[in-house]
């Protein structure tokens, strides 16, 4: 074991690289935002990949009790394993060997394809500074590795001495941040790569991590190696970047994101609105389901927004920096289709489980549009707001309001960003839909909001039996303003009415949109 120990390489020479433009010194630096000034130069050195996953925390791949967003904080993406699997056959045998059939590479006739695989490109990091933090959690001293600049251009960078080789642990959160190139380190973990191989590193110290959505953008998107949606689930940063909102890329983003929840919405099994969303925008539906074009401007209103107004109040819950730590959420695709899914579901029961006034009036004076799935009218009838234009966007609203405003005591950052499953859409969800199910404190929100969502009126104005004042103060709902007073109305009741948890978060909630 000492023998072992004393081959551990803790030293390494590197090239300190100067690159700053006068010009620079124009940019808007701002530590609030996460874009804190930079140092003028980064470094370059080589390093062998098992060593740098240790160093990064990007570990032995597992799904087993595993929550990925408070261990990697929005840094590190979410893995392709397909990606990693390419990259090593690759490495392994070269091109075109490496697009070979098992066949094929089988038969001597192709050995002479064999090529070397060479990675020249640099693995781009971060190497976080004493004190630097994630989410409230700072770099532990002893896993601090120093930069330590010596004469003409060069430098040392010295590993923590408790490093001891690819099985080491950091104590707090891993010394080194991968800002490009994760996937190239997980192509390590196959079988069968042997030999003396190094990787070359370029190496920011401190980089403020607005800077690395920066880079990453740049790098992958800016040259179309990645689709634009993807990478945005890639680096949850992304979403939250304003420098983007004023890019074209970025407003497509979010509407594609909108199309592909609804999507899920409209053709997963769980989901509430499984095959209830008109999706041709087909006439004859009015009153029996809600289109997807609706739904697409109530999310691109709702959860995808990045901001409200002209100043911050309420941002989107899948869009939005969330918290005190001002980040985005890791969710990706699936755990968001997921989220608004286990929602909606509660909500759905929770009204076919009630007996107020209003659903009763429902069930017993709107005829049965669907008797074949024995539809609870109070949920999906043609006199409730709740499958109307008006009633999804104040349910949207009031969601991600809710759980916006509680995004830090219901840790909502800790669940998500489950990186290493591949499959089919629905397969992602309903693991996504089993995870959030485990997540007891966020579950009992859902519940409370379900049930004090439920006490509030949401027959439509053309509902049957409602008096006169009941009407007109519904016919107030109609139209474009008719969102902002749907969304204040039930706020309001739900603040006076709603459970002890609702209540508080909705009096925040009021106070922040100066209702």
């Amino acid at each position: 074991m000492s023998e072992k120990r004393k081959t551990v390489k803790k030293e390494y020479n590197a090239l300190k690289v100067k690159q700053w433009l006068a010009d620079w010194d124009k940019v808007a630096w701002n530590p609030d935002e996460h874009r804190a000034e930079p140092q003028k130069w980064f470094y370059q050195f080589t390093i062998s990949a098992p060593v740098l996953k240790a160093l990064s925390g990007v570990y032995a791949r597992s799904t087993t009790n595993r929550k990925r967003g408070s261990e990697d904080f929005g840094i590190q993406r979410q893995h392709e394993e397909e990606r990693s699997k390419e990259i090593a056959a690759f490495v392994k045998y070269g091109y075109p060997w490496s697009e070979l059939s098992q066949a094929k590479r089988k038969s001597d006739a192709y050995e002479d394809l064999r090529k070397p695989g060479w990675l020249p490109t640099a693995i781009v990091v971060n190497i976080l500074k004493a004190n630097d933090g994630r989410r409230g959690k700072k770099i532990d001293k002893n896993d601090v590795i120093a930069v330590e600049d010596q004469n003409e251009g060069i430098a040392k960078v010295l590993l923590p001495d408790s490093f001891s080789g690819k099985d080491w642990k950091h104590k707090t959160i891993p010394p080194i941040e991968i800002i490009d190139g994760q996937h190239r380190l997980w192509a390590f973990e196959e079988e069968g790569l042997t030999g003396d191989f190094e990787l070359p590193v370029v190496a920011f110290v401190g980089l403020d991590i607005s800077w690395q959505a920066y880079l990453f953008y740049t790098i992958n998107i800016k040259p179309k190696k990645i689709n634009a949606s993807l990478a945005f689930d890639l680096y949850p940063l992304l979403r939250t970047e304003d420098w983007l909102d004023r890019f074209e890329g970025h407003i497509i983003y979010r509407e594609t994101r909108a199309q592909e929840l609804v999507d899920l919405l409209w053709s997963h099994a769980d989901s509430p609105w499984c095959k209830r969303i008109n999706m041709l925008g087909e006439p004859g539906y009015k009153g029996l389901m809600v289109s997807q074009a609706a739904w697409i401007k109530s999310l691109l209103a709702t959860y995808i927004k990045s901001w409200e107004g002209q100043g911050v109040r309420i941002g989107g819950l899948f869009g939005a920096p969330v918290g005190n730590n001002k980040e985005a959420l890791p969710w990706s695709r699936a755990e968001q289709a997921a989220f608004l899914i286990i929602v909606g579901q509660h909500l759905r029961d929770a009204i076919k489980n009630c007996s107020e006034k209003w659903a009763k009036a429902l069930r017993a004076q709107t005829p049965n549009i669907d008797p074949e799935r024995k539809a609870d009218l109070a949920f999906f009838g043609p006199n409730t707001l709740l499958n109307q234009d008006q009633g999804i966007r104040a349910f949207l609203y009031l969601t991600n309001d809710l759980f916006y405003v509680r995004s830090d005591e219901l840790h909502l950052a800790e669940w998500g960003g489950e990186s290493d499953r591949d499959g089919a859409d629905e397969t992602k969800v309903d693991a996504a839909i089993a995870s959030l199910k485990k997540e007891k404190h966020i579950i009992s929100f859902i519940k409370d909001v379900a049930l004090s969502m439920v006490s509030y009126d949401w027959r439509a104005s053309g509902a049957p039996g409602l008096n006169e004042q009941e009407s007109l103060l519904k016919a107030a709902f109609r139209g474009s303003g008719g969102y902002k007073e749907l969304r204040k109305h039930v706020l309001k009741h739900m603040a006076d009415k709603g459970s002890p948890s609702v209540a508080k978060a909705s009096e925040k909630i009021l106070t922040l949109l100066r209702f």
